[in-house]
């Protein structure tokens, strides 16, 4: 569990100057933590005791270990390719490649799982079916690779669907078109590309429902996010795995192609003819 998480989960214990100062770390996690002992208590108006004690409920030895622990986080999420390579190949158990990227991503799957809420997947599931909404999808680097797989499969399914250019000089163009009710999914993960924040803010204001696949640390974009998926990414390798998003992608493909089956039927038989009209596939004989 990030820091985050912690507070979250605890929160409901905190007494009400305690929960002062969890909304005022939140508000700008993980930043908002990472000044001195005197400076977070000023920031959230609360006593310099109050956070020597919260952080101690939350289960840390003191302010000293509750800040380690938001270094290592913000180390995590700001770790490019050569860092992360190294990090795993200094404690890279033995055996096969294959066998440690195995154990990790299937480990990734176990935790994402774990922690994934049923109701926010359901909930994702009925906002990208409903056909009154237009839905909207923009990725990252490299995540835009899974925006687009996304965004193949929805526009067979159902019309109405966009996938938004990567180039953000282009993106107020988009959601100038973006009316209440409608969604925008959105791919980010560390190292968190700023414009994407930016993105979510705006969309949010014009009373767009936002989906977010984020890492297991949170996008800054999870801010405006109807629904986040945390998924976990870590791998043995400089970069970073995509098999957890895969997986909670195609499972809501499957959901919504289930929900709305008799008119994604129709367009598939609509496209197949058009695929045979083209002769787009090699038919046997």
């Amino acid at each position: 569990m990030t820091v985050s998480d912690v507070i979250n989960a605890r929160f409901p214990m905190l007494t009400r100057a305690e929960r002062q100062l969890a909304e005022s770390l939140l508000e700008n996690y993980p930043v908002s933590g990472l000044g001195s002992i005197t400076a977070v208590a000023e920031s959230a108006g609360v006593s310099t005791p109050t956070v020597a004690r919260m952080v101690q409920k939350l289960g840390f030895r003191g302010f000293p270990d509750f800040q380690s622990r938001l270094h290592q986080e913000l180390e995590a999420t700001i770790s490019n390719p050569i860092a992360k390579h190294d990090r795993w190949r200094a404690n890279a158990p033995k055996g096969h490649i294959l066998n440690r990227f195995a154990d990790a991503v299937m480990n990734n799957l176990r935790q994402t799982l774990s922690q994934l809420e049923t109701g926010d997947f359901d909930n994702a599931a009925a906002l990208i079916s409903d056909g009154r909404r237009h839905v909207h999808l923009v990725g990252g680097r490299i995540t835009g690779a899974i925006a687009e797989y996304f965004f193949t499969h929805l526009q067979v399914i159902r019309p109405g669907v966009t996938q938004i250019a990567p180039q953000p000089g282009a993106w107020p163009h988009y959601v100038l078109n973006m009316k209440a009710g409608d969604v925008l999914i959105i791919f980010d993960i560390r190292r968190y590309e700023r414009d994407m924040e930016t993105l979510a803010r705006i969309a949010r204001a014009r009373g767009v429902e936002i989906i977010l696949f984020t890492d297991q640390w949170g996008s800054p974009a999870a801010k405006s996010a109807t629904t986040t998926f945390r998924l976990q990414i870590e791998a043995p390798s400089a970069w970073d795995s995509s098999v957890a998003t895969l997986f909670v992608v195609e499972a809501l493909i499957e959901a919504v192609q289930s929900a709305e089956w008799e008119g994604t039927r129709a367009r598939i038989d609509a496209l197949e003819s058009m695929f045979d009209a083209a002769r787009l596939f090699r038919k046997p004989g």
